[in-house]
């Protein structure tokens, strides 16, 4: 049974010391795995330095609960983890369709090559997850009456282009660390006029702004995170902003540099495997392998977000249970999001600290 995915609205959140995306220069892209950083499933779990979210665990998340368990997924002992995705904070109303591509049935090896040729067809692009999960004959549907094997699977994919492209910067520190590579305005500050709006501004070290692109991706910066949550950093951006008196335009006195970033994180959610739970009608089931990986990329062109989330679910039967110049330099930490411009809640997070594990 298919289920589209929302668009996903680039709501780079990059909070410096929260986590969500690494970035790494755009002269460095090779697959190295970003370490130190915690991945967490929902937007309003708690957060760490360095830390990342994407919404595609939500998605598959809401499908197995809505679909197959028809009721609230509860663990013999309580999860935090799901308690905060039963809440159903990202539904695939929050993204529009072209933004991901969503699916769930059977294991078969059928289901497995559709998806496959689904996400070439709609994003050219092959799974990083899809080889990591069981596809022998003895870990398949086979469909017996007295045990069900399923896999929920979503993919999100957005590619996007500055109308006025940035350049690059001389290295320099972000927070105690030298030599790091940044992008950003230098000359011919008019032509970013519409490009970078300030969400709103207090000092050099406590600021927010919105960097459009041609498409409907918008990126929001916010030096200074404060919040334990993303919800809770993202909220208190939108409500400073929308306090703010000052001027939201960028003017010719402003300064603006931004570090390179690339982020290639795999999360698999050991806190929700083999964990037993009932559906509507008492059966029981486990998650036996939930997976999901972030890849985002930002430098002086545009940025580009790749996210896949998977779960193999078993499920047995109930009988067989068991004005003045503004420095907008993001030099220190800082959280970054990602959103469509026409949704209210982003698709993607992350807060940085630790520069160095980005680049």
């Amino acid at each position: 049974m298919k289920k589209k995915i929302l668009i996903i609205i680039i709501s780079l959140v990059i909070l410096v010391g929260v986590s969500c995306l690494v970035f790494i220069s755009k002269n460095h892209h090779d697959n190295t795995e970003t370490t130190g950083v915690l991945v967490v499933p929902t937007f309003v779990d708690k957060i760490d330095k360095d830390a990342a979210w994407c919404a595609t665990f939500n998605l598959i998340w809401n499908d197995l609960k809505e679909d197959l368990v028809k009721q609230d997924i509860k663990f013999n002992k309580n999860n935090t983890y799901v308690d905060n995705l039963n809440k159903e904070f990202f539904k695939d109303s929050d993204i529009s369709n072209d933004y991901y591509y969503k699916v769930y049935g059977k294991k078969t090896l059928e289901l497995k090559s559709e998806i496959e040729k689904n996400i070439k067809d709609k994003f050219n692009q092959t799974s990083d997850i899809l080889d990591k999960f069981d596809w022998s004959e003895d870990a398949l549907d086979n469909n017996s009456n007295s045990l069900e094997r399923y896999i929920f699977y979503t993919m999100l994919y957005r590619e996007f282009k500055y109308k006025t492209q940035f350049v690059k910067l001389n290295e320099d520190k972000f927070n105690d660390t030298k030599n790091i590579k940044y992008f950003g305005v230098k000359d011919n500050k008019e032509s970013y006029k519409n490009q970078i709006n300030v969400i709103y501004y207090n000092n050099e070290d406590d600021f927010a702004i919105k960097v459009t692109t041609t498409s409907n991706d918008e990126i929001i910066i916010n030096k200074n995170p404060k919040g334990d949550t993303f919800e809770e950093v993202y909220n208190n951006v939108i409500t400073t902003g929308s306090k703010y008196k000052g001027n939201k335009e960028f003017t010719k006195s402003d300064n603006f540099k931004m570090p390179y970033i690339n982020l290639n994180v795999l999360k698999e959610y050991n806190e929700l495997e083999n964990k037993e739970f009932y559906d509507k009608d008492n059966n029981t089931l486990i998650i036996d392998k939930a997976l999901q990986t972030i890849k985002f990329e930002l430098d002086e062109t545009g940025g580009k977000i790749k996210s896949e989330a998977g779960m193999d679910v078993v499920k047995f039967s109930s009988l067989d249970s068991k004005e003045e110049s503004r420095n907008l330099n993001v030099n220190k930490t800082f959280a970054i999001f990602l959103k469509e411009n026409s949704k209210d809640k982003p698709y993607f997070a992350a807060r940085i600290d630790d520069i160095t594990k980005y680049q």
